[in-house]
């Protein structure tokens, strides 16, 4: 018999609830609601809005015809599976997973918000695999930039970190860059959509340290352009040309010291169409797809199925 799983992320930036299992592959997430012109949500903030959120994406699902006989629930409870990683949005899917497990008499399993993205990507790229070997792996959002070196434990993966930023993350940056060009928050998108329209291919290298590299200093080279009255498609296309490239460079450096491990790749700015094209082209990365690479439950429930079907207690 089929078993189903729910799996919900209470991340910083969307509310999601999944369901894997049974046939079943569905994710329901919706945006964080932040105020114009902001750069992000306060804690307390996020955490209203998804204890206002969660269950309306639950009743989606169940609206949609989606949800069956649930077998386990999972969630996201910090952001990675490290000593001391703690963010108080994860707790709104963590306690209503917990009473939602024990309403249900079905075991509840935790997970890192991290891990969770890492198995959306391997699955919704056709390569639920990677799961289960050693791969290198990048998570790029909108506050975490890291390079990380992935291997299997139990029913879940182990991460690694190698390399990425020393300070702010691509995310951060784009959006930053979005917000000084008057564009929506999160920026990803418009700036995506802005990248064509650019006349202009402006060039700036940053400085690699082995795998570590530093963004911050892009940001006052965007600020200086945007001063000087640049395009802004010619701004946006910068800013991303200096990510990918800097990216590529670790990833290549990377591939090198561990020669032969695939290189996945999962976050919101891996959605990005012009980061997918030229890891594809340079690096032989493969990506999730676009919709499971911002934050989503869908890698939570995933996680949760693998650690029913294998026996791991709760």
């Amino acid at each position: 018999m089929d078993i189903q799983c729910l799996g919900f992320d209470t991340s910083n930036y969307t509310t999601s609830a999944a369901v894997f299992g049974g046939g079943r592959a569905d994710n329901r997430g919706k945006l964080l609601t932040v105020p114009e012109g902001a750069l992000g949500l306060r804690q307390s903030d996020a955490l209203f809005q998804h204890v206002k959120r969660l269950h309306l994406m639950v009743e989606q699902l169940r609206a949609d015809g989606v949800i069956g006989n649930i077998s386990a629930v999972g969630a996201s409870t910090r952001p990675r599976e490290v000593e001391g990683s703690y963010m108080p949005c994860f707790l709104v899917g963590e306690g209503e997973g917990r009473v939602l497990a024990a309403a249900l008499g079905v075991p509840f399993y935790p997970c890192s918000h991290q891990q969770g993205h890492v198995a959306a990507a391997a699955w919704s790229s056709g390569r639920e695999d990677l799961l289960d070997k050693p791969h290198l792996a990048w998570h790029l959002s909108g506050g975490t930039t890291e390079l990380l070196r992935v291997e299997p434990e139990g029913h879940s993966v182990r991460a690694e970190v190698i390399g990425g930023t020393s300070d702010i993350a691509a995310g951060q940056l784009i959006d930053r860059t979005g917000v000084l060009l008057g564009l929506p928050f999160p920026a990803g998108k418009a700036l995506d959509a802005l990248y064509p329209e650019a006349d202009a291919a402006l060039d700036f290298r940053v400085k690699l340290n082995g795998l570590v590299f530093s963004l911050s200093g892009m940001e006052n080279q965007v600020k200086a352009l945007a001063e000087k009255g640049e395009k802004p498609a010619n701004i946006a296309r910068f800013a991303l040309d200096t990510i990918i490239g800097v990216v590529i460079r670790a990833t290549r450096e990377a591939q090198k010291r561990w020669p032969g491990l695939p290189v996945l790749c999962s976050g919101g700015v891996a959605s990005n169409r012009q980061l997918r094209a030229a890891m594809g082209k340079a690096c032989g990365a493969v990506f999730s797809q676009p919709q499971y690479s911002t934050d989503n439950a869908l890698g939570v429930a995933i996680l949760t199925h693998r650690a029913l079907e294998r026996g791991v207690r709760a």
